[in-house]
């Protein structure tokens, strides 16, 4: 049985490298995300247009599962072309292209649909543009999901209940500082800490995204859950220069207008996830706050804008993110 297994996944296997050595165009694409994930599906939907489109002369191959390594190694290999498409988050361009750190400043975003409202206009093609000077073509904003507090002691209904409480964060001066603008006191520490530090009374709280407050079985030591959504940071897809170059005219048009398309379909199944992951927690039992008024928040935000945002360039961004309705 095992054998015949075997065989099955080889033949499986050899089936889609002919599939894609049949196109006259095979793109290496990296993604950390798993098979199935919003992300690594949106890049199937690109390859699915591609094929169409182009007759089955540019097609894609996806490595999901971080089979070409973690994104900060994937960079530097997509950069000299040795992988042709990486889709990653933000934060590891944050020190190479200034434009990357505006999405992700605390509250920039009022809610995801502000978030793809700026994304899919003139500051989000400014970001995109930016890659350019760095070897890398910006195709496409994908969403990450909205990062909120949660915790096991009361409901937090306004800033005023955030003071002197204990927060998990990830490991970054931004975030400390957030939480510390908020009255509160921030506790950088690795993700797989947080289950206990949380039970044992360590901190009295985290913030994530719904699908990892799900997974991480944080909703069972914290049933308060507060919707600030203060940090929607989307995760990018690019393209090497070198690889988008080789390429004719009427390709790179293809590839850059089946990145664009691909944007709803991963909206649309991150949503779906997100909405499994509440559902799931909510029947467990989670008090969700979410009718709060986010303006003190925001407005907590000033020292640590003027802090993180020093040039003209990134001050014209915040100012045009802040306009967009």
């Amino acid at each position: 049985m095992k054998m015949k297994t075997l065989i099955a996944a080889l033949l499986s296997t050899a089936a889609l490298a002919s599939a894609a050595s049949a196109c006259e165009v095979t793109l290496r694409s990296s993604d950390t995300h798993p098979d199935g994930y919003p992300t690594v599906e949106a890049v199937k939907a690109i390859d699915k247009m591609l094929r169409e489109r182009t007759g089955d002369r540019v097609c894609i191959e996806i490595f999901a599962s971080a089979q070409l390594g973690e994104e900060k190694d994937t960079i530097e290999q997509t950069q000299f072309g040795v992988i042709d498409m990486n889709r990653v988050s933000l934060g590891p361009f944050n020190n190479i292209i200034p434009e990357t750190q505006v999405p992700s400043l605390p509250y920039i975003f009022r809610s995801t649909e502000h978030m793809h409202n700026v994304m899919d206009g003139p500051v989000g093609q400014q970001i995109l543009d930016a890659f350019e000077a760095h070897d890398l073509v910006g195709l496409a904003f994908y969403d990450g999901g909205s990062r909120s507090f949660y915790n096991k002691e009361k409901p937090i209904t306004s800033i005023a209940d955030m003071a002197g409480m204990k927060f998990r964060v990830m490991q970054s001066d931004m975030f400390v500082d957030m939480v510390a603008a908020l009255g509160a006191n921030a506790t950088p520490m690795p993700y797989g800490e947080v289950y206990s530090s949380i039970q044992t009374g360590v901190i009295d709280g985290a913030e994530n995204n719904w699908p990892s407050y799900d997974t991480s079985g944080h909703f069972e030591v914290a049933k308060y859950y507060t919707l600030d959504q203060h940090l929607i940071v989307p995760e990018v897809l690019v393209m090497s220069k070198k690889s988008f170059d080789k390429l004719s005219a009427e390709d790179q048009a293809a590839v850059r207008q089946a990145a664009r398309e691909s944007m709803p379909i991963n909206r649309e199944l991150w949503a779906a996830q997100e909405k499994i992951s509440e559902d799931k927690v909510m029947a467990a039992g989670v008090q969700l706050i979410k009718d709060i008024d986010k303006t003190p928040f925001i407005e907590a935000m000033v020292p640590v804008y003027e802090k993180y945002v020093t040039s003209d360039v990134l001050k014209k961004m915040v100012a045009d993110i802040q306009a967009t309705k």
